[in-house]
């Protein structure tokens, strides 16, 4: 709740972050290092989660999904972490939702043929939503 976040690649600064997301060059959960941008990182939610069937390689957002998305949606919805309800909206947002973004990070194709993952929306078209309309008198996308 009141975190810090801080943007930069700095190693030093790195270090001195308690968590560190997309940048840093290291998978650690043990330490809260959450990059996969190293070429031996091959990570699936299978492979972390062998209860779960996706075996899309993983972006940094999958990571974290992975690690805490059932306790978030527990939070959330005031569910049991290990309850149905959290555990069913868990997959379907794994798989209506971040395997696309896991995709698309990873530079994985949808399909050669038959699709690998559902295409639901795109971060492109989320974040143009929240810009003004072209027919709009104010065209200032810093306004909240």
């Amino acid at each position: 709740q009141d975190a810090e976040v801080v943007r930069t690649r700095d190693p030093q600064r790195l270090a001195e972050c308690d968590v560190v997301v997309d940048v840093g060059g290291e998978y650690d959960p043990e330490r809260h290092r959450y990059d996969h941008h190293q070429r031996s990182f091959t990570q699936s939610m299978r492979s972390l989660r062998p209860d779960k069937p996706w075996t899309t390689k993983l972006s940094s957002a999958g990571l974290v999904y992975c690690h805490f998305g059932s306790q978030i949606l527990a939070g959330l919805l005031g569910q049991p972490e290990d309850g149905p309800v959290v555990a069913a909206l868990y997959d379907k947002l794994y798989e209506n939702f971040v395997e696309e973004i896991d995709a698309i990070d990873n530079g994985i194709a949808q399909a050669e043929g038959e699709p690998r993952y559902a295409l639901t929306t795109t971060l492109s078209a989320r974040v143009g939503h929240l810009n003004p309309r072209w027919n709009d008198p104010d065209q200032d996308t810093e306004v909240g």
